[in-house]
């Protein structure tokens, strides 16, 4: 019999791409939704008495698209949607028949159905956050739980955002369509907010028994590489290409052997994929190229920038963007010979620079853990332990983690250090490292994770 759990795999891998045949299909997204759930019903018998079939997505669009076709003679529907389908038409400029999953004629714009309703879902109609929320949730198949968590956010706060979202689609009529190119640049920012959340989900998942979840990084970096192809002037676009490509090509590093977490640290780093590593190189130097183009076009449209203003230089901080300050981060451990060679001065720069263009209190947390590794666990600890830094964090586990590693190393450096003998003041730090470690593992819901914490605090004794 097979596994539930191989079934959710299987459609985790599908899912954006069902889903979005689906929804250009019928252009409705709860139905589209709601006709996937029953196809993976279906699939549970059919796939345990045959076996999986060859071509996984083809058969859950084709099982899909009859259930949707049920759904709607079943409530009985007969709107211009659903005379469309008794003649033959669609609401699209082309028709999908239950083969086109393999042989249909994309767009040359956008050359994936994914990217075209990830565009669609960003339309600026709807309300920045909702957007994100409705296409992580739609076309990446996340959970409302998991979306909650990527935004540090309630589950009821969520689910209203993605209600609201899809009857604003519905009441606006937003289209289902391929977005002109005039009217891609409004949506970009969201766009790659969504892209990073999906391969965020995907290289630490936030719930489940798994470490990662491979499919949603590779999901991430396919569109990635479409939208670079498909802006190559846009710096920050090729810049987040480079990012996935640098923090995927840890993949194989980042667990032992019996499948436990393994630190940046304890890595082996002959695990990491090379080709990665250079491909994230490639696409890096496009970007600062790209981003002294555009420097360069903003001096010559701008009043304010006369002859003699300071060129932007590939080594200029201060010019990045946010995506290409993160990439350069991971480059910074990707070209690293080992760990002691990280160069985290020029880490805590680039985080600085991250924070000024997106104050945000996640950014802050990995600033001040850049802060411990360049000047000490009592810096970095100084920065954690802010009263509203602490407050905005509070149920965060990964904030938790981070403290009770930093007052780990204090432990250990303290030991090491001849000058200090305190040991009331590593008594202290021992306790408070363990309550950290153990606030961590309650708000902490993937289970491999929890695992690395219990050891945690097994070897804090």
């Amino acid at each position: 019999m097979i596994a539930r759990e191989t079934l959710q795999t299987f459609f985790r891998e599908s899912y954006g791409q069902v889903c979005a045949l689906l929804i250009r299909r019928f252009g409705d997204m709860d139905l589209a939704q709601e006709a996937i759930q029953e196809a993976f019903l279906v699939a549970i018998d059919k796939w345990n008495d045959d076996g999986v079939p060859e071509n996984v997505p083809g058969w859950i669009f084709a099982v899909a698209r009859h259930k949707a076709i049920d759904i709607l003679r079943r409530e009985q529907l007969r709107d211009k949607k659903y005379r469309s389908l008794q003649s033959g038409q669609t609401l699209f400029s082309e028709a999908v028949q239950e083969d086109d999953f393999a042989t249909a004629s994309l767009s040359e714009e956008i050359p994936d159905e994914r990217l075209r309703l990830i565009f669609t879902c960003c339309h600026p109609v709807i309300n920045p956050e909702s957007r994100v929320a409705l296409t992580l949730h739609t076309l990446a198949g996340l959970t409302t739980t998991e979306i909650a968590a990527a935004f540090l956010k309630s589950e009821a706060t969520i689910a209203q955002r993605l209600v609201r979202a899809k009857r604003k689609i519905r009441d606006a009529g937003v289209p289902f369509r391929v977005p002109a190119l005039t009217e891609i640049p409004e949506r970009l920012s969201s766009v790659l907010t969504v892209l990073y959340l999906i391969f965020n989900e995907g290289y630490s998942a936030h719930g489940g028994a798994e470490l990662m979840r491979r499919e949603l990084c590779d999901e991430a970096i396919g569109l990635a590489r479409m939208l670079a192809s498909l802006m190559p002037d846009r710096s920050e676009v090729s810049a987040q290409l480079a990012l996935f490509y640098f923090q995927s090509s840890r993949i194989a590093a980042r667990l032992d052997e019996a499948g436990r977490p393994v630190t940046l640290e304890h890595q082996d780093r002959e695990l990491w994929d090379r080709d990665r590593i250079d491909r994230g190189r490639i696409a890096l130097r496009h970007s600062l190229r790209a981003a002294q183009a555009e420097a360069a076009a903003a001096r010559r449209d701008s009043p304010e920038h006369g002859p003699n203003a300071r060129a932007g230089t590939p080594d200029d901080i201060a010019s990045s963007g946010p995506y290409q300050l993160q990439a350069r981060i991971a480059a910074s451990h990707a070209t690293a010979a080992t760990y002691s060679e990280t160069n985290w001065s020029r880490i805590v720069l680039y985080y600085e620079a991250l924070y000024r263009i997106s104050p945000t209190p996640v950014i802050r947390l990995n600033l001040a853990v850049a802060v411990a590794m360049d000047r000490g666990p009592a810096a970095g600890l100084a920065m954690l332990d802010a009263k509203d830094l602490a407050a905005e964090l509070a149920e965060y586990h990964w904030y938790h983690l981070a403290r009770a590693e930093l007052l780990a190393r204090q432990i250990i450096k303290n030991g090491n250090d001849s000058q200090s003998n305190n040991d009331s003041d590593d008594d202290h730090a021992r306790a408070s490292a363990a309550t950290a470690y153990r606030r961590a593992l309650d708000l902490c819901n993937n289970e491999s994770e929890c695992g690395f914490i219990r050891r945690r605090l097994e070897e804090l004794g």
